[in-house]
């Protein structure tokens, strides 16, 4: 028997196993890489508005944000490999399993987050020590920084639901809702900074109060008891059997984005070296190049959830015809955004640094090295999707940490020992990173397609016995 799965719900999975690829790669994809290109706009925004308070803040804002996105790891981290095995039960017609993870799910978000919660908002100041933050960010951003983590919590909620709304196809869904975050953010933002003139706290508040306006949307959509997509307490299951497949797939990717954003923290400590405002700069860049770059993980995260449909399918040919869509279209991406970026820079620079010329050209000395890394990171997140979508999360925490602790860090203290280049070492370190990254996604994604390939014609040869 169906368990409550609505017209919509099957039209989607029919559309998803057996419709034309690259309509299917198009409809799930282009509302997330919209949804991922606003929140970039959202984090752009950011940054502009807290230049307005001062330069001071530019990098304090940046600095503290990744701290919070390797806590935000966590949470994604568990809704990535949670809806990896929520698509591939919906892929199956596993229906009840399907309600049985949603709610699980769900259930250990709310452990996970009140955890966090007791944990860091007592302890917020000596935690931004430990994590090596300069005094002077400490004394404008603890405020800010226990603001973000109920943010934060909130955030990890709103993942679970977006995870479970990308599982269905309800891309279109997922896009308005980012579309209600940023105009409430920045609206309460703006207010907050240009009116009221608020220090940089007013950013962390305006974030709050958008996360719980969907949180709201989330918890009317998830509390209807009439599909499989709902939350039940009946249906939360801690047995083995339910968890540990969640689990095995979510705790790598917990690492792999807790580990990135670590990673990023180090980088922006070591930037210091070339004053504070270099870590602002770095922070600007990589916001910009991040236009590139977040649309290409719309299309990751909504291939990887077409890929895992069709693997619970068992309809394997698919799943490297969703591979090969979404890298087609990751590529041109970057080929595109990155000219048109690297074309504007002059006049996007000059948005963040306002009349300070001298951090203008900081911003475009760090950016001019970054920008190249539109191409091999469209391969990266191609690469990402097909490994999410077969879950080998294990080889994107190889992926990740190499990107960071082998690509990035050693090659930023060999720049700093060994050269005179200064603060443009920052943007020749995320320009050697990116492109080594996209090199070893190739080399890994080939090994991984004629693996796919062997095994299939294993079970083919079984199958005719």
């Amino acid at each position: 028997m169906k368990l409550g799965l609505s017209k919509k719900d099957e039209k989607f999975r029919e559309f998803s196993l057996n419709g034309n690829m690259f309509r299917v790669i198009l409809y799930v994809c282009i509302p997330l890489a919209l949804y991922q290109s606003l929140t970039q706009v959202f984090k752009v925004f950011d940054t502009m508005m807290a230049a307005h308070i001062s330069a001071t803040a530019v990098s304090s804002v940046a600095y503290i944000s990744q701290i919070q996105l390797m806590l935000a790891a966590l949470g994604s981290g568990l809704a990535v490999g949670a809806s990896i095995k929520v698509s591939e039960a919906f892929g199956a017609g596993d229906y009840e399993l399907v309600s049985r993870r949603v709610s699980t799910m769900i259930a250990m978000c709310a452990l996970f987050g009140g955890a966090i919660l007791v944990i860091l908002l007592p302890a917020s100041k000596a935690f931004l020590r430990f994590m090596k933050t300069p005094e002077e960010f400490i004394d404008i951003g603890t405020t800010y920084f226990r603001i973000e983590i109920l943010a934060l919590v909130v955030t990890f909620f709103n993942n679970i639901y977006i995870a479970i709304e990308r599982a269905r196809g309800n891309s279109k869904k997922i896009l308005w809702l980012n579309m209600g975050i940023v105009v409430t953010k920045l609206s309460f933002t703006a207010v907050f900074v240009y009116i009221l003139h608020w220090g940089v706290t007013a950013i962390a508040v305006a974030t709050l109060i958008a996360q719980l306006s969907v949180l709201f949307i989330a918890m009317y959509s998830l509390l209807k008891k009439d599909n499989v997509f709902s939350f039940s307490m009946g249906m939360v299951s801690f047995k083995k059997e339910i968890t540990m497949p969640m689990l095995k797939l979510s705790f790598p990717v917990m690492i792999e984005k807790a580990a990135f954003a670590v990673g990023k923290v180090i980088v922006n400590a070591m930037c210091t070296l070339y004053g504070p405002q270099t870590v602002g700069a770095l922070g600007v860049s990589n916001n910009i190049g991040g236009i590139t770059t977040m649309p290409q993980a719309g299309f990751q995260e909504g291939g990887s959830a077409v890929i895992s449909q069709n693997r619970g399918a068992k309809k394997f040919d698919r799943t490297m015809k969703a591979f090969w869509c979404v890298l087609i279209c990751n590529l041109i991406i970057g080929v595109v955004l990155m000219t048109t970026s690297i074309l504007c820079i002059e006049y996007i620079s000059k948005f963040f640094a306002g009349k300070d010329v001298a951090f203008q050209e900081m911003i475009k000395d760090i950016y001019r090295y970054e920008a190249w890394g539109a191409i091999p990171l469209g391969v990266n997140a191609s690469v990402l999707a097909l490994m999410y979508g077969f879950g080998r999360t294990r080889v994107t925490l190889f992926m990740n940490f190499c990107r960071i602790f082998l690509f990035r860090v050693p090659v930023l203290m060999g720049l700093q020992k060994f050269t005179d280049f200064g603060r443009e070492s920052a943007g020749i370190v995320m320009g050697v990173s990116n492109m080594l990254s996209g090199l070893l996604a190739l080399v890994l994604g080939i090994t991984t397609i004629l693996s796919i390939k062997k095994n299939l014609a294993k079970e083919v040869q079984e199958e005719n016995k």
